[in-house]
């Protein structure tokens, strides 16, 4: 389990977060000069240049959001106008595309951060402007929404790009185009003009969630024996509405836990108990019942600096010995670490912790930020395209490179796991700073 540091504090972590700040400007600056929009958005790398991988688009909006995040942090204006000028001129897309779930992914870290800046008066006010940034996340969260399927007995939750049998875990973290656009004072038309309120539907896919994807040790299934397991996917009889059974596309299969997905399940659950707490509206008990089982078993179940495996119950583990008790080795011969589901999770401790009032989480969110604020995680080569090294994205399918010499991923970085990182760097430096408090919405 991770050997959590209580002597860590935001502050403390100043020295490093200011390192990651330095590397990431000279990364974001080498990925604008060197890629051509033509070619898709970036997801991983590949001997440390980043490559587009076609399956969904859902990774462009970290790539110009990192940008944004860069400029929050050290006022830097080129990250601001380049960030700004690529959502206006390449984001327009992503609001309408009702073929992905991932709309809380793209349009939040663009959009979002752009309206949040104006709104905390770190840019200045334009009234088109902000009523462009509005209208944009406005419509992205209605057509999030759009995507839904019912659940016998009442509810329902918002489909994965497989189709409407699906249930992603990943997607209550994308919950937050539903929140930004239900407190913009949105909702989402339907047939005979109904109005669907949105967050209604935040409500019912979380719990959903909570529900079906997330175990409570309560012998659900034969492998329900500790609470805080996730499963990546919940697959649904859409003839009746009923659920059938659990399944995978990215964990070793239906009845471990891929650590990405039980990061998303950590973060998403404490970001919308933030936001249910700000707006003045009761959060519904499931979703605290949610956040701190995944985020005890997060602790619990991961190496001592606080880096994941990619799984749980992936099968090189067992070759490994007591690997819980031990910091992860991403240079190992068994199985890859996921640095991503670190930089994610770790963000899900804090404002689990900061919610609460519980020190445990606080202390542990700092632990895992402090091992991947440095090496062997933080990439200061300035030729290494990434920021976070030692992701993973999909190792069933085995898209993730294997150095020459090596026999597991090792040394590659992720859109999505570099643009957490600076998320949560910025969130912890805020706290140190006592700047305004980090939220999606405000």
């Amino acid at each position: 389990m991770i050997h959590i540091q209580n002597e860590l504090t935001p502050a403390a972590l100043l020295p490093r977060i200011g390192k990651l700040w330095t590397a990431s400007a000279s990364k974001i600056r080498a990925l604008e000069e060197a890629w051509e929009p033509a070619a898709g958005a970036p997801v991983f790398t590949v001997k440390g240049r980043y490559t587009s991988r076609g399956w969904t688009e859902w990774t462009q909006g970290f790539q110009f959001g990192a940008a944004i995040l860069q400029y929050d942090a050290t006022g830097e204006q080129w990250f601001l106008e380049q960030g700004r000028k690529r959502t206006v001129d390449l984001m327009a897309p992503h609001i309408t595309h009702v073929g992905v779930h991932d709309h809380g992914f793209n349009n939040v870290s663009t959009y979002g951060n752009l309206l949040r800046l104006m709104d905390e008066g770190r840019i200045p006010a334009n009234e088109w402007e902000r009523n462009f940034y509005v209208l944009a996340l406005q419509c992205t969260g209605a057509v999030q929404a759009a995507r839904w399927s019912s659940i016998r007995g009442g509810g329902g939750y918002i489909y994965s790009f497989n189709g409407p049998h699906s249930l992603f875990v990943d997607t209550i973290r994308s919950l937050r185009a539903l929140a930004v656009s239900h407190k913009l004072g949105h909702v989402l038309m339907g047939e005979n003009d109904q109005k669907i309120s949105l967050l209604d539907r935040l409500i019912d896919h979380a719990r959903a969630t909570a529900e079906y994807n997330v175990f409570y040790g309560t012998g659900r299934d034969s492998y329900d024996t500790l609470a805080g397991r996730t499963v990546h996917e919940i697959v649904f009889n859409r003839n009746d509405g009923n659920a059938r059974c659990p399944s995978s596309q990215q964990g070793y299969s239906p009845f471990t836990t891929w650590t990405r997905g039980l990061a998303w399940a950590m973060l998403g659950f404490a970001e919308q108990l933030e936001f249910f707490a700000a707006t003045g509206v009761e959060a519904p008990a499931f979703m605290l019942r949610a956040a701190k089982a995944t985020c005890d078993f997060y602790i619990e179940q991961t190496p001592t600096c606080g880096v994941p495996y990619w799984d749980t119950g992936a099968p090189g583990l067992a070759h490994m010995g007591d690997y819980r008790n031990r910091p992860a080795e991403p240079f190992n011969d068994f199985e890859p670490v996921d640095s991503s589901a670190a930089a994610i999770g770790a963000q899900g401790l804090l404002r689990l912790g900061k919610l609460t009032g519980e020190s445990k989480y606080i202390a542990a969110g700092l632990t895992v930020a402090n091992t991947i604020f440095d090496e062997p995680y933080l990439s200061t080569d300035p030729s290494h395209q990434g920021l976070l090294l030692h992701s993973v994205y999909h190792r069933p399918n085995g898209w993730d490179h294997i150095p020459e010499g090596r026999k597991v991923p090792c040394g590659e970085s992720c859109m999505w796991g570099d643009y957490h990182a600076r998320e949560l760097a910025l969130y912890i430096q805020r706290l140190a700073e006592s700047k305004p408090y980090l939220t999606f919405w405000s």
